[in-house]
């Protein structure tokens, strides 16, 4: 480890250990020992406790002292001098730690790792030169050590000075920011210039040059992609030239076609007009041939009859021809022609050709649009989002959007629904005034200044459903679930209902925890898996392929306890329920049995009523109100319990019944029409039921001494309702949605 102290500040380099071991090195006359310093001069470990600093190593460590009399700067700080040179073995990597005496706060370990040129050390020997190795000796613009003054120049005007006056070798190499070059002693024209070692000159210039690198990577990331959009755009371009040659070529074709067809209809008129010429001449010529022959037929026969000399002769045959002549020559002869040179010059409409010359330089009629399917949540109860696209050198000025529901059960006969159109700039619309859970067909043509484009296909969309409506008669709950119905609210079905639920405080509905869902719930009920004594608030949506609906009219579920309702449906005539659902009451009126109407789930001879379903397995409880001479049957029941039995006298029910006789109350625990002989001394005027699904139990208690009273034993095969009856006139009164006492759960 080597030490040294300039001014003020304490300098320790610590040495790692090597794999060779290093021989002590002779002591330098300059550095004092131990006992000469008045401290401990012996190889050791740091004192924490001296500089309240935690040291990152454990090397052995000399203290060096300032001594009198060593050597000196000017300005009276101590000079390290050379030391020995080393060729045996390389020494190691050295770490130097710097901390200032005054201050804690400025501690710093900065580790140095040399150059792949140097040697490792502090410093090493370089043709006679003392080299520094690290930052410590960072040369300062306009100076020649550390702190802004030369070493042996206290005005700092000089770069770099001897180490050790002017006896020593030659100072280390340097490198001149401002030439950009590396120079040695003597420093010439570099002398006021800002002059950096070759290690920190080197390390700068490396990461400027990484920097100059990266920045000229990016410079090649961004030019490949360019050059990759300019590949896209050129190929673009060959696509866009290859349309528009094909339209102009397709449009000079018609063009040309156009003529050819004119050209055609123009020949084969002329040729027409041609032969009726020539065929009118040809007849007026053969008609003129024809007078010529008569007339010289007649000059003949004049001139033989003008040359007979026998007079009578001459003037027996001089008179008949004279008549012929006379009657030829009557007939006026047509010199006119029949036919005239000249061809009827007729006007060509070539209007449609000059209609097409002029679609070749303005834009084409757009294509038909293609209309895309909808997307899911894209859809509100009384709105959608429709959305096409169109070919890409298409022009378009605007779009018609026309649409109109899709009625179901329409006949061929029936006119179709009224359809509706909007005008559009962009390639989507939000059509609003919608009905709910309706489905619309769509579709949509574009027009520019050249034409409309055909209508692109028809597309069905959808609105989302109404709100469900929650049944709050119908829910039921217990400690760890609750039975959800609901009704649709929507005409059309919808493809699947979304049930959430919050948690929330027990003094207000603010939802405290982050809602759940229960998703592609396929009917219109849902049983939900809760925490038991908890306050939950549940409510229902709609969904289909439009999206989910607004929230339906939340329920509040308490899971403290089993809750449920009576169900009306399965009453007997003669009871009536109260509209809280909770109290059965039996009149004393009797009704005729003509006016009692029955379905197939009322009860028929028993004048009783079934309570919601309990559809979970576990611990359920609830209690029963009675009056004291009220003939009751309370118990549970499966589903499909006889209708025109008594409860407790069939295999599918199972009840405690009270019959009140003039000598006691009698108490019966039915089922199957079998009950054991117990007896009851005190009348419970509030019964507690405890169904226990796990251990197959179906327990009876007098709530209002927590005595346990009887106890079913049975394997139930199916899940039951809680039932009630009564045999005669009165009042019974459910109180449920309360926690199972402790003597009810442990029994």
């Amino acid at each position: 480890m080597d030490l040294y102290t300039t001014g003020d500040r304490l300098e320790v380099i610590a040495e790692e250990d090597t794999e060779t071991e290093q021989e002590p090195e002779p002591a330098d006359e300059n550095l004092c020992n131990a006992d000469e310093c008045g401290t401990a001069g012996q190889y050791g470990m740091w004192d924490k406790a001296g500089i309240d600093v935690e040291l990152p190593t454990n090397e052995p460590y000399v203290l060096v002292a300032e001594k009198n009399g060593g050597p000196r700067g000017s300005g009276g700080e101590m000079v390290l001098m050379d030391l020995p040179d080393k060729k045996e073995t390389s020494p190691p990597v050295s770490t130097f730690q710097r901390f200032s005496v005054e201050t804690n706060e400025s501690l710093c370990f900065e580790p140095y790792i040399p150059s792949d040129e140097e040697e490792p050390g502090q410093l090493r020997q370089e043709s006679g030169n003392a080299v520094y190795s690290d930052e410590v000796f960072e040369v300062e613009p306009g100076t020649g050590r550390p702190g802004g003054k030369s070493i042996g120049d206290p005005a700092g005007g000089g770069a770099v000075e001897d180490l050790a006056g002017a006896g020593e070798p030659e100072a280390a190499d340097v490198f001149c920011t401002e030439c950009k070059t590396t120079i040695q002693r003597p420093l010439g024209p570099h002398k006021n210039h800002c002059l950096v070692q070759i290690t920190k000159a080197s390390m700068e210039i490396k990461n400027d040059l990484c920097a100059k690198v990266h920045k000229l990577e990016e410079q090649i990331a961004q030019m490949e992609n360019f050059a990759g959009h300019l590949e896209e755009i050129f190929i673009t371009v060959e696509e866009n030239f290859g349309r528009q040659e094909q339209n102009l070529e397709q449009h000079y074709n018609d063009v040309i076609q156009t003529l050819t067809q004119r050209y055609d209809e123009r020949a084969s008129g002329l040729e027409d007009e041609k032969k009726v010429k020539l065929e009118t001449l040809y007849t007026q010529l053969v008609d003129c041939g024809k007078t010529l022959d008569v007339s010289k037929e007649l000059i003949e026969a004049a001139q033989e009859v003008y040359r007979n000399e026998d007079k009578l002769a001459f003037l027996q045959a001089v008179i008949p021809t004279i008549d012929r002549i006379e009657d030829f020559t009557k007939e006026e002869v047509d010199l006119s022609l029949a036919a005239n040179m000249e061809f009827e010059n007729s006007v060509v409409d070539l209007s449609d050709v000059k209609q097409m010359m002029e679609s070749i330089n303005i834009v084409p009629a757009p294509s038909a649009p293609v209309i895309n399917p909808q997307v899911p949540n894209s859809a509100g109860s009384t709105s959608v989002r429709v959305c096409w696209s169109l070919f890409s050198d298409d022009t378009v000025e605007y779009y018609e959007l026309h649409y109109r529901p899709v009625l179901e059960d329409t006949t061929a006969e029936e006119p179709p629904a009224e359809e509706s159109k909007v005008k559009v700039k962009e390639t989507y619309r939000t059509v609003t005034d919608l009905l709910p859970n309706a489905q619309y067909e769509f579709w949509v043509t574009a027009t520019n200044t050249t034409g409309i484009s055909p209508p692109s296909e028809k597309a069905v969309y959808m609105t989302v459903p109404s709100p469900p409506v929650i049944k709050p008669r119908e829910c039921a709950s217990c400690p760890s679930a609750a039975l959800i119905r609901w009704e649709s609210g929507n005409t059309n079905p919808v493809d699947s209902y979304t049930v959430e639920l919050s948690e929330t405080g027990e003094e207000t509905s603010d939802t405290v925890t982050v809602a759940e869902s229960i998703v592609a719930v396929p009917t219109c009920e849902c049983l939900v898996q809760l925490q038991p004594g908890r306050q939950y608030c549940i409510s229902v949506r709609a969904v289909n392929i439009g999206g989910p609906s607004e929230r339906s009219h939340p329920v509040n579920v308490h899971t403290t306890g089993t809750f449920f309702h009576l169900l009306e449906d399965t009453a007997h005539p003669c009871l009536s329920i109260s509209e809280d659902g909770f109290t059965m009451f039996y009149g004393d009126e009797d009704i005729p049995i003509s006016d009692m109407i029955f379905s197939d789930n009322t009860f028929a001879q028993c004048v009783a009523v079934l309570g919601e379903l309990i559809p979970v397995r576990g611990t359920h409880y609830w209690e029963v109100e009675v009056e004291d001479r009220t003939e009751f049957r309370i118990g549970v029941a499966y589903q499909d319990t006889q209708r025109n039995g008594y409860l407790g006298g069939n295999n599918t029910s199972w009840c405690m019944r009270h019959v009140v006789t003039p000598s006691r109350h009698k108490y019966e625990f039915l089922h199957n029409g079998w009950t054991p002989d117990i007896r009851i001394t005190i009348n419970p005027r509030r019964i507690g039921v405890c169904l226990d699904y796990d251990a197959g139990k179906l327990s009876f208690f007098n709530a209002s001494l927590s005595q346990h009273l009887y106890t079913f034993e049975c394997h139930f095969l199916h899940y039951v309702h809680p039932c009630f009856a009564l045999d005669h006139p009165g009042t019974l009164t459910v109180h449920n949605g309360i926690e199972a006492p402790d003597y009810a759960r442990y029994t």
